[in-house]
């Protein structure tokens, strides 16, 4: 980056057994999707987690009471700098792989994404902003996914 203030991406495995592979390309990756946002990354936690962690996180939280895939933290302090925490379903990840029938890394990969767009500003409560979560998604995706081929 070459820059004094780079952005820092970590990712934290609680309690659950996941390869992360391609870790450094990931970083890079999701740097440029909240620069092409218009965002500045500062600090940004991945954190996965198994299926009860993330409903006691979405209970206590959000009081939602359900299972879900990912769940975003928005910490900034400034309007467009971005510090966050995302919580990931590994359970889910697995579980939405079968059923819409792509690999882990597919969706893993969607799912994190999803949350730094959740970060940057987007919602997915009304149809019409899923259908524009959806459509973001898919383009990063995409984007990540012919990079990745190519290194």
């Amino acid at each position: 980056m070459g820059r004094s203030s780079d952005p820092s991406i970590h990712f934290y495995f609680k309690d659950v057994s996941f390869a992360l592979k391609d870790r450094k390309n990931l970083k890079d990756f999701i740097v440029r999707l909240f620069r092409k946002e218009q965002k500045e990354l500062s600090v940004l936690n991945y954190v996965f987690c198994t299926d009860e962690e993330i409903l006691r996180i979405n209970r206590k939280f959000l009081d939602h009471n359900y299972f879900t895939d990912v769940i975003s933290f928005d910490l900034s302090t400034a309007p467009k700098r971005i510090e966050g925490e995302i919580y990931i379903s590994v359970d889910r990840i697995r579980e939405n792989a079968r059923f819409f029938k792509v690999s882990t890394r597919e969706e893993v990969c969607r799912v994190l994404f999803h949350g730094a767009l959740h970060l940057c500003g987007y919602n997915d409560k009304s149809l019409p902003q899923k259908k524009t979560m959806k459509k973001k998604e898919d383009f990063y995706l995409r984007k990540y996914l012919i990079v990745s081929r190519e290194t």
